[in-house]
């Protein structure tokens, strides 16, 4: 009898041993599932936190690029031509307006092959006193100032936003240098007699990606203005100038113009400032002068408008 209480006795107690063992792991594997759960959740926040910082930093960079760099390709060259490499498209629109005629003086020698010379005169003479001011054509950014003995002599090169270069040559002094932001109308030089020169003038160039272009076909030199306000640079025609004087014009398609050269127009339906401007071979900016109209005023059907 004794011998079967103690078997019971050493039986309960190992069942209390293993109960509270197993009330005991319970608590710790509860403790331990709890804990991993903090952890996942602390993880959880930080990857959240995580998230939300990189997000907001691909936010933060993916702001819309600035427009493409004009002042890189070849702006470091010695060269008055730096695009040699570079891919230039058969045809480009150039936005002329806001220009500054660079002086005022008469053209003394034209754009064109000098036979001669046996060469290429890829600019314009202009005839001007010495020490003239000599200003930009165009806002922009000054690449080169350079001396050249047997070539441009003291010449400024500056880039402009609407895709040319200007190249002002013979300068008796530069009043610029380079990396300077310049406005249109700026005092760039004092015209001179320097390098290959028999006497004072102002040699003026217009490159479109190192292509010389023809500078009367942008300026009307003899009226200080621009043909017309934006001009198509093509590689078959950049040589050619324009030339929109009524002797020239008499034989003409254009829808506009009844007869000879008027003198003025009266506005229809449909009609713009730019299309008549366009179509009668002068800028927008001299229309508006000729009939003193500010920026912003509308033209009305039935309108008279100064052609000249």
């Amino acid at each position: 009898m004794k011998s079967v209480k103690l078997i019971l006795g050493i039986a309960a107690a190992a069942f209390m041993t293993f109960g509270s063992t197993a009330i005991a792991q319970t608590k710790s594997n509860a403790h331990a599932n709890a804990h991993k759960q903090l952890l996942a959740s602390n993880a959880s926040a930080k990857e959240q936190i995580r998230l939300i910082d990189q997000s907001a930093f691909i936010d933060l960079i993916d702001e819309p690029e600035p427009e493409i760099d004009i002042y890189t390709e070849g702006w470091n060259s010695k060269s008055v031509n730096p695009f040699n490499a570079a891919s230039v498209p058969n045809s480009a629109v150039i936005d002329v307006t806001n220009y500054v005629i660079p002086h005022f003086g008469r053209i003394t020698s034209n754009y064109g092959y000098r036979a001669r010379f046996g060469r290429m005169h890829k600019g314009i003479d202009i005839g001007i006193k010495m020490n003239d001011t000599i200003r930009a054509a165009f806002d922009g950014k000054v690449r080169l100032t350079n001396y050249e003995a047997r070539g441009y002599g003291n010449y400024v090169i500056i880039r402009h936003p609407n895709g040319l270069e200007t190249v002002y040559g013979h300068l008796n002094k530069h009043l610029v240098k380079p990396d300077q932001v310049v406005k249109a109308g700026d005092p760039i030089g004092l015209g001179g007699s320097t390098g290959r020169s028999t006497g004072p003038h102002l040699h003026f160039e217009t490159r479109y990606m190192g292509y010389a272009i023809n500078p009367s076909a942008i300026f009307d030199f003899a009226n200080h203005t621009t043909h017309t306000d934006t001009y198509t640079f093509s590689k078959q025609t950049y040589t050619q100038p324009r030339n929109f004087a009524p002797s020239k014009n008499e034989k003409t398609s254009n829808p506009y113009a009844v007869g000879e050269a008027k003198s003025v127009y009266t506005v229809k339906k449909g009609d713009t400032l730019s299309s008549i401007a366009k179509s009668y071979g002068i800028s927008t900016t001299t229309l508006r002068k000729l009939n003193n109209l500010s920026a912003s005023a509308p033209i009305k059907v039935g309108q008279s408008l100064k052609l000249k």
